[in-house]
C-alpha cells in the first residue's frame, strides 16, 4: 500500500536566546499591548478604537467614520499589501517572522509549554511517556492555560466590535447576545488550535504567502542563509582540533540549527518556502560559534548575490535599493500620503438626498409646484451640530419647510424639505438643483449635493 499522506511528525523547537530572539520578543510584546491594550482606551468619554457595527460608526481615537468611508478601508489594505510586498522583496518574510498573529501566538503558546513541561528534551521525553497521573496533570495545566489565554483573546477581539466595557459586564452576569458569544468562542477556538496543535502546519500549508513568496524574491533579497562554501564538509571535532588539518568546514553538525527551527526545516539544504525568516537559526549557531572559537556568521541574514561574490553588508545593503525596491517605495509613500491627506481634508459633515417616491411633483397653492426631498444628514463630529440648508438652480426655487437642522454628535437624522418653484418657471421635465448644507459655528463644514427637480406635464 502506498500512502499520499504524511503523518506528521510533532515539532519540539529548542529554547534560544540572541539578537533576533530579542527581537522576536519585543514585537511580541508591542503587538499584544496594542491588541489586548487598545479598546481599553478612552477618548471623549468613549472607547478610543471601536467598530461599532450596531450603530454603524467606526471610531478611531479622534475620527468617527461611517459604512460611506469604506473607500479609508481599501486605501489601508492597499498600503498593508504594498507593504508587505516591499518588505518582502528588501528583507524576505520579515512578516511572518516577527509580526504575524500565527508566529506571535505560537510562540507564547511555546513560552506556556516550556513553563508548564520543560525544554525540548523535557518535553519529548513527556510525550514519549504512557498516560499517568504526572503526565495527565502536567498536558491538563498546560491546556488550561491555553484555553483561558485563549478566551481572553477573543473577549478582546469582540471588544473592538462591541464596547468592551460593557461586553465586560455581560460576560461576568452570562448576559451575552448570541453572536458576541459565537464570535469569543470562535477566535478562541482559532487561536487554541491554530497555536496549540497547527503551529507550522498554517505556515507550510495554509498560508497562501508561503505559496507566491517567492515571485517577490529576487537574488538581492536580505535571506537567511548558510554559508556553504565556509561550513562545509561538515563534521564533528574536538574544540582544540583543527578543521583545516581534518578537513573540515566551520560546521560542527550539531543540528541545533534544525533543533530550534519553528517550522522543522533544516536551513543548511537552502532556501525553502517554509522558512519563516525568524532568525532562531542564526542566533544558535552563533552561540555555537563562539563555543567552539570559531567567527560568527556561519547561518545569517545575507542575499544570494552577495554570498556567491563574496559582498560585504554595505555591498548588499547598496544592492537592495534596486529598481523593484524603488518603484514599491514610491508607489506606497504616494499612496500613504493620498489617504492622510484625504483624511486631513475631510468633511465631518455627509448627505445623502433622497426623493420622496410617493409622490414625485405636484401642484400647490398659487400654482406653485412642488417637490419633496428626504436629507440624511450624518454628522461626523462628537459635537452637537446646527446645519442650515438652502437650494438653487431654478429661477424662484426655494424651500418651503424648515431649513434649519439640529443633528446630535455623531447621529444621523433624517429631514423632509419641500422645495418649491414659482409656475412656468421651467419647462416640463427633470432639472437640475442643488442643496447646500452648511454647520453653524466656529468649524464650518459644507456639502453641496445634486437633486434633479421635476416639473409635470
Amino acid at each position: 500500500m502506498v500512502s499520499l499522506y504524511a503523518a506528521r511528525q510533532k515539532i519540539h523547537p529548542k529554547a534560544v536566546f540572541g539578537l533576533f530572539s530579542k527581537w522576536r520578543w519585543a514585537f511580541v510584546w508591542l503587538t499584544q499591548i496594542v491588541f489586548y491594550g487598545l479598546p481599553w482606551l478612552e477618548w471623549n468619554a468613549r472607547q478610543a478604537v471601536l467598530f461599532d457595527l450596531d450603530a454603524r460608526r467606526f471610531y478611531i481615537f479622534g475620527l468617527v467614520l461611517y459604512p460611506q468611508d469604506f473607500i479609508y478601508l481599501t486605501g489601508l489594505l492597499v498600503i498593508s499589501a504594498l507593504a508587505l510586498f516591499l518588505f518582502t522583496a528588501v528583507a524576505g518574510r520579515l512578516w511572518c517572522g516577527y509580526a504575524c498573529p500565527q508566529t506571535v501566538y505560537t510562540e507564547i503558546f511555546l513560552w506556556i509549554e516550556k513553563k508548564v513541561e520543560g525544554d525540548r528534551s523535557a518535553r519529548i521525553r513527556l510525550d514519549d511517556e504512557a498516560l499517568n497521573a504526572h503526565k495527565f496533570g502536567k498536558k491538563w495545566l498546560k491546556h488550561t492555560l491555553w484555553v483561558l489565554f485563549s478566551l481572553w483573546t477573543g473577549f478582546t477581539f469582540v471588544g473592538y466590535f462591541a464596547p468592551i466595557r460593557e461586553v465586560a459586564a455581560l460576560s461576568l452576569s452570562a448576559s451575552l447576545g448570541p453572536w458576541q458569544t459565537f464570535w469569543i468562542f470562535f477566535y478562541s477556538f482559532a487561536t487554541y488550535g491554530n497555536a496549540g496543535f497547527l503551529r507550522e502546519q498554517v505556515c507550510k500549508y495554509m498560508c497562501p504567502y508561503a505559496r507566491f513568496q517567492s515571485a517577490m524574491f529576487d537574488k538581492d533579497t536580505m535571506i537567511v542563509t548558510y554559508d556553504q562554501a565556509r561550513g562545509e564538509p561538515r563534521g564533528a571535532r574536538s574544540k582544540k582540533a583543527d578543521p583545516k588539518a581534518l578537513g573540515l568546514g566551520a560546521c560542527v553538525d550539531c543540528t541545533l540549527c534544525v533543533q530550534v527551527c519553528p517550522t522543522g526545516i533544516d536551513i543548511r539544504k537552502g532556501l525553502q518556502y517554509e522558512c519563516i525568516g525568524c532568525g532562531a537559526c542564526i542566533d544558535v549557531c552563533d552561540e555555537v560559534m563562539d563555543k567552539v572559537g570559531y567567527p560568527r556568521g556561519l547561518v545569517k541574514y545575507s542575499t544570494q548575490n552577495g554570498m556567491a561574490q563574496g559582498w560585504t553588508r554595505d555591498q548588499m545593503v547598496r544592492h537592495a535599493f534596486r529598481p523593484r525596491v524603488l518603484v514599491y517605495s514610491a508607489i506606497l509613500g504616494a499612496i500613504t500620503l493620498a489617504v492622510f491627506v484625504s483624511l486631513f481634508l475631510r468633511t465631518p459633515l455627509k448627505v445623502d438626498v433622497i426623493r420622496d417616491r410617493g409622490a414625485l411633483s405636484r401642484m400647490v397653492d398659487q400654482g406653485r409646484i412642488e417637490n419633496v426631498f428626504r436629507l440624511q444628514i450624518m454628522n461626523a463630529t462628537e459635537s452637537t451640530q446646527h446645519y442650515s440648508i438652502s437650494v438653487d438652480g431654478l429661477e424662484g426655487v426655494m424651500i418651503a419647510s424648515e431649513s434649519q437642522a439640529e443633528v446630535l454628535p455623531t447621529e444621523v437624522r433624517s429631514v423632509a424639505i419641500r422645495v418649491q418653484t414659482p409656475p412656468n418657471v421651467a419647462p416640463a421635465g427633470s432639472h437640475p438643483i442643488h442643496f447646500t448644507i452648511r454647520s453653524q459655528g466656529p468649524d464650518v463644514a459644507q456639502v453641496i449635493e445634486k437633486a434633479v427637480f421635476i416639473v409635470p406635464r
